[in-house]
């Protein structure tokens, strides 16, 4: 595909910025900003929020301010002032990060932005301090060719990762300050490396924490077992009964039935991706993307109980797991976790003591991809990458801001794009980011802006 005086004098000022945002990518990809005091210090996220923030007025932003939010965190605000009469867009990121699990497995370290294999990894590379990068170089793309055509504003969250609500909290309070005619999420991602995609759905997400307790205290097995009430084994019968036989997710009064119409994700695609080991069965009924966007899905995120080293021969007075479940546009998350809890109360075997607290908790969202800024989008992304046609997916995860802006503002059209594809395994060991990727969907935004300003002037 042929490209115009525009496309090719936005991505050459893209290509020739990509060494300074590997160097500011590993900037800040160094701060340890998981949203969580009882793992890392708070200091390291409003460390990575004052980076942006001076990021924000190097682009000549107008209005900057560090957002304290009711959960204790902070995120980023920003505005840049747009010509006379034209549209505002709102971009969004977040900062916080995963924690990145067990730091001895990664091939370098996680905090550490690392080239490897045409790829840059670290803990953010994608999900979603990469997006933040993303922002700010087609906004420097457009600034070196013409200027930013429309009003700009910037929202980077701080706890997205840990679905506590700070930022929806707040702009519910302040309902002025996110008021947008777009807005482009920037934390999804390509159905794969070089197909430009738009994310159609978001499924919420319910999050508890289930304690079980049977004893006062630990007792010897050999003195106490086959009588005394196990409490992990009830733990484990508690969480079993979260499944059926095929592992589909079994809730209590939560349908699992629901279809997805859009782009099929084949089945041998998706154990490559996911890195299915030989002979193992995928679980669940329907299509794969029935499965991963229209259905209900359960995880345990974490069990607390002995590990085996260090084992000593007891019956357990107490565990408790920490459980996800994902729901689908249509499902109420509020609803669903109340169906979660209720659930795993109701199966306490052998009279055992069952508490379950939520800990987290985000809406599902369905875009309209019928509205006009999409037309600017999958033209500006058919630009950016040659030729290639925009993919319609969903996407399995939570992005709880989306449905508390498209509930303030249902005027504004909402589009979700992003960093990650199938090789960046976000949220696990070894997170990268392709740098062509950063830099084909940095060209699309930036050719996405000019587009929809045009389109508003008519």
């Amino acid at each position: 595909m042929q490209q115009g005086p525009q496309h090719s004098a936005i991505s050459g000022t893209v290509a020739a910025l990509m060494p300074r945002a590997r160097e500011e990518l590993a900037e800040l990809v160094a701060f340890r900003s998981v949203a969580d005091a009882e793992q890392f210090p708070p200091r390291e996220c409003v460390a990575a929020a004052e980076w942006i923030a001076r990021a924000l007025l190097d682009e000549g932003f107008g209005d900057v301010r560090l957002l304290e939010t009711p959960d204790g965190t902070v995120s980023v605000y920003g505005e840049l002032a747009g010509p006379e009469g034209a549209p505002t867009v709102l971009l969004y990121a977040h900062y916080d990060v995963q924690p990145p699990l067990d730091e001895a497995a990664w091939t370098s370290p996680p905090f550490e932005l690392t080239e490897r294999d045409g790829r840059w990894f670290g803990r953010g590379a994608a999900d979603c301090k990469g997006g933040v990068l993303m922002h700010l170089l087609a906004l420097r793309a457009l600034r070196a060719n013409g200027g930013v055509p429309v009003g700009i504003k910037v929202i980077v969250e701080g706890s997205e990762e840990q679905g506590t609500g700070g930022l929806e909290r707040y702009a519910e309070q302040h309902p002025e300050l996110l008021t947008a005619d777009a807005i482009v999420i920037g934390d999804t991602g390509n159905f794969r490396a070089g197909q430009p995609t738009v994310t159609a759905i978001l499924r919420g997400m319910a999050r508890v924490r289930v304690q079980v307790d049977t004893l006062e205290g630990n007792l010897h097995s050999g003195a106490f077992g086959g009588a005394a009430p196990d409490a992990l084994a009830a733990l484990i019968r508690l969480l079993d009964s979260l499944r059926a036989e095929d592992g589909s997710t079994v809730v209590d009064g939560l349908a699992g039935n629901g279809r997805w119409a859009g782009t099929e994700y084949p089945e041998e695609a998706f154990r490559a991706d996911a890195g299915v080991l030989d002979g193992v069965e995928l679980i669940g009924s329907g299509s794969v993307a029935d499965r991963l966007w229209a259905r209900p899905a359960v995880t345990v995120l974490g069990i607390d109980c002995p590990p085996v080293v260090g084992a000593t021969p007891s019956v357990q007075a107490s565990a408790r797991a920490l459980v996800s479940l994902r729901v689908p546009p249509g499902v109420d998350a509020s609803a669903a976790s109340e169906l979660l809890a209720e659930h795993l109360k109701a199966r306490a075997p052998w009279g055992a003591r069952v508490t379950v607290r939520a800990t987290g908790e985000g809406q599902p969202f369905r875009a309209d991809t019928a509205s006009p800024a999409y037309a600017s989008m999958a033209a500006a992304m058919r630009e950016a990458y040659d030729g290639v046609e925009m993919a319609v997916v969903g996407q399995g995860g939570s992005i709880p801001l989306t449905s508390t802006l498209a509930g303030l503002y249902p005027k504004a059209e909402i589009l979700l794009i992003g960093l990650s594809e199938p090789a960046a395994r976000i949220h696990a060991v070894d997170e990268s980011v392709s740098p062509e990727e950063l830099e084909r969907m940095s060209v699309a935004e930036a050719l996405f802006l000019a587009r929809y300003a045009a389109a508003a002037r008519g």
